[in-house]
């Protein structure tokens, strides 16, 4: 088996790959100081594991794994403790709470090995819907990593199995679901005004009907979307009207 090692603290790696030297069927192939070293990682040597730190420099462990396609399992790294009880025991995968025994340090290897699930995918939903909400997306664009910060999109699209970022530096596409943006964007400046369409609500600048049951949604950068039924009632109660 392939591993890889993604941790900022230098003396963190070196406690796991001492740990792993009585798993002598697993070898690491490379370590990595922060999420944009493990992202070039894991392309390259696509591993069979990894070991991951949540809270690194640029971007968390969390937004790394969101870029990635089918991500191999995962034992988390944290010093952070408020991070593993909600995220990780939701679906019984394990964590290693720094700092960590070689006992500790055996057994999530033996709950990874029992499970046989890929569970990753199920962990990072959890921490992404934990109830603060997302000041940053993360994309992948030209094959470079962008950090959006909230308060620079405009609205977002759905578009088939991706969403459409509509921001002040560019369009840019993110493999999730227009639920998901829902409930991690500030709910407060973020509207679902349309199946289709989330805006920023300090962006809208007119309210036009449209037809006989539907409106129109006038913003700043000049874009004009379609208002559903449900969209307009959520309008007239965020902005009091």
């Amino acid at each position: 088996m392939k591993a890889i090692i993604i941790d900022d603290e230098p003396l963190a790696r070196m406690m796991v790959k001492e740990y792993l030297q009585s798993y002598t069927h697993i070898t690491v192939v490379e370590e990595c100081n922060d999420g944009f070293e493990g992202l070039k990682a894991i392309q390259q040597h696509r591993p069979d594991l990894i070991f991951l730190d949540i809270q690194m420099p640029k971007i968390n462990g969390f937004e790394m794994l969101e870029l990635i396609d089918n991500p191999p399992p995962v034992i988390f790294t944290t010093a952070f403790e408020e991070y593993a009880i909600k995220a990780f025991d939701a679906h019984a995968a394990d964590y290693l709470l720094k700092p960590f025994s070689k006992e500790r340090f055996d057994k999530a290897m033996q709950k990874l090995q029992q499970q046989r699930v890929n569970v990753t995918q199920a962990i990072i939903d959890t921490a992404l819907h934990s109830p603060a909400p997302n000041n940053r997306i993360v994309v992948k664009d030209n094959g470079k990593i962008k950090i959006i910060p909230v308060g620079q999109i405009q609205y977002l699209e759905a578009a088939d199995d991706y969403v459409k970022i509509f921001a002040a530096e560019g369009i840019f596409l993110k493999k999730k679901t227009m639920q998901h943006f829902e409930d991690v964007l500030p709910p407060q400046e973020f509207i679902r005004i349309h199946r289709s369409y989330i805006i920023n609500a300090q962006l809208i600048t007119r309210i036009d009907q449209h037809e006989k049951d539907s409106h129109l949604v006038l913003l700043t950068t000049g874009a004009r979307l379609p208002v559903s039924k449900a969209g307009y009632v959520k309008l007239k109660e965020i902005l009091g009207i």
